[in-house]
């Protein structure tokens, strides 16, 4: 009796801690999360930080700014927009900066205003100085700051890039407009609504003179516009891509244009120096496309819209993927082999080579364009010169 007591006893202990087990493994706690932060210095912005670091997330990692659009907040944006999962995947921290009523009637960033458009004032002063608390509070990389937005924060985006070259490696921008498209109220109805008759060397001056003196490298920029957005239509994209290839020095003529998912036409300007993504038949908002896929992110929500995933592919632009930083000013060397060579490396050592190129943060052989997977560290080819910056893929042969 005393058994069999202790037998159904012990049964009766298994079956309570069970499913508690069965439970902590398949559902392990993460304890990152969007947080709050208190003081980040002076705020002459009057504006909100909030913060996502990566469980595990070591110092000088990159950081990546994002800053909503109207109507929406921090959390939203944290929770949609699919930056999270390349954060969590590629390991880089997240600063969300977060406006609201006492700023803006509508919650939007003042991207027309001066005052808040300028060096050292307002809310580009107060978002510069969330970069540098992040910079010396968790030790992200001052060399790969990045920022990206939607709509009003697209065209803040856009305010940081011009004003603060010297702080962000590139930046992204999303159904936004040319800094210093207007300077009023007034002004930003007429860009929104409809074309403004510049020159691109009159857009980039605008840019140029926002920080006098500055010789330094400008940021790598890539423009997302929705060709059916008459919130913010699509003349305000080609404005962003005359902006930012007269301030990088490159044509307007493009360099290489490619379709992608969700009716996204990428055309890409220079030495990937611009991009420029006009997806048909999507009006305004940020493109995301919720699913399991290593390039599906998000989730649809207003003004987040289902077509592709924009975080993926400005990840890539940003070279978060392959844990370095772009180049500012890319000119790769030729590597001199002779025909036949045949050398087997990494994807990004491929492309560092003058072997091979990125587009939309995938891997082409120069030459052929034989496909080669993600650009990153990670992902080998061998690849067999043919002939002059000819490449093609060799697997089974180096």
């Amino acid at each position: 009796m005393a058994a069999a007591l202790l037998r159904r006893t012990v049964a009766a202990l298994l079956l309570a801690i069970l499913p508690w087990v069965v439970v902590s493994v398949q559902q392990p706690a993460r304890a990152a999360s969007l947080v709050q932060v208190g003081s980040f210095g002076t705020n002459p912005g009057n504006l909100t930080m909030y913060a996502y670091q990566p469980d595990g997330l070591g110092s000088g990692r990159p950081l990546v700014v994002l800053l909503h659009g109207c109507t929406q907040n921090a959390t939203g944006y944290f929770t949609n927009s699919g930056w999270r999962k390349y954060a969590d995947l590629w390991g880089f921290a997240l600063v969300l900066a977060q406006t609201g009523s006492a700023n803006n009637s509508s919650g939007c960033f003042n991207w027309f205003q001066s005052g808040d458009t300028t060096r050292g004032q307002g809310e580009a002063a107060s978002i510069r100085n969330m970069v540098a608390h992040a910079v010396a509070t968790y030790g992200s990389d001052p060399a790969r700051i990045y920022v990206s937005g939607l709509s009003a924060g697209g065209a803040m985006a856009a305010v940081m890039l011009a004003t603060y070259p010297d702080v962000f490696a590139g930046g992204s921008i999303g159904a936004g407009l040319a800094y210093r498209c207007a300077t009023s109220l007034v002004q930003a109805s007429s860009c929104q609504y409809g074309p403004t008759n510049r020159t691109p060397q009159q857009w980039g001056d605008l840019v140029r003179d926002a920080h006098p003196g500055y010789a330094g490298p400008y940021p790598r920029v890539a423009v997302w516009q929705g060709q059916s957005d008459y919130t913010v239509v699509p003349a305000n994209g080609k404005q962003l891509r005359d902006q930012w290839t007269n301030v990088r020095g490159v044509s307007q003529t493009p360099t290489a244009t490619r379709s992608l998912t969700g009716g996204t036409t990428l055309t890409v300007y220079g030495n990937d120096d611009v991009r420029l993504y006009e997806i048909a038949g999507m009006g305004h908002g940020l493109p995301v496309d919720p699913g399991s896929g290593p390039d599906q992110c998000g989730s649809t929500a207003a003004y987040f819209l289902d077509t592709i995933c924009s975080a993926y592919h400005d990840a890539g632009f940003f070279g978060l993927n392959a844990g370095a930083p772009p180049t500012p000013t890319p000119t790769p060397t030729p590597t001199p082999t002779a025909p036949g060579t045949c050398v087997r490396a990494s994807n990004y050592a491929h492309t560092t080579a003058n072997r091979a190129h990125q587009s939309g943060g995938y891997t082409y052989a120069n030459g052929s364009n034989d496909p080669m997977g993600l650009w990153n560290t990670y992902t080998i080819h061998g690849l067999r010169q043919t002939g002059t910056n000819h490449w093609v893929l060799a697997d089974s042969e180096c």
